[in-house]
């Protein structure tokens, strides 16, 4: 995808920019899983809305004592 990218921060602007680049550059008609901890950036409104409007997005969360 385009090089692997560090950020300084990990707030959900950065997480969200990581989800577009995902999802630019995943052929259409494709389910898309994500496996994640419990990290509060993963679950702020504007994550939540933008995963909401991709149904195609099927989110899988960690239990908080195994990540």
């Amino acid at each position: 995808m385009g090089g692997d990218r560090c950020y300084k921060r990990h707030r959900a602007a950065e997480f969200l920019d990581f989800l577009k680049q995902i999802d630019a550059h995943v052929s259409q008609g494709l389910d898309v899983r994500i496996i994640m901890d419990n990290y509060a950036t993963h679950k702020t409104a504007a994550i939540r809305t933008w995963l909401a409007r991709r149904p195609h997005y099927h989110v899988h969360f960690m239990p908080t004592s195994a990540s």
